[in-house]
């Protein structure tokens, strides 16, 4: 097997919408780092039933409404 041929697997803690956070394995920066998430299966429609907004955290739904407007209805 060749050497660091794998990506570095450690422990990160996880931060959900709501505060709750725990601890898992990633490959995700390195070990002890943060993950704070925008989106998770408390807030998104998909898993909420659809009833929930999401939230245009730094206007990226704007912009995106912004850039295809007038292309659908």
């Amino acid at each position: 097997m060749k050497k660091d041929l794998h990506p570095d697997y450690h422990s990160i803690k996880v931060v959900m919408t709501d505060g709750t956070e725990f601890m898992t394995r990633s490959t995700y920066g390195k070990e002890g780092d943060t993950l704070t998430l925008d989106i998770d299966p408390l807030t998104h429609p998909a898993w909420t039933g659809g009833t929930g907004q999401l939230l245009d955290r730094g206007g990226r739904v704007s912009r995106f409404k912004e850039k295809f407007k007038g292309i659908m209805g």
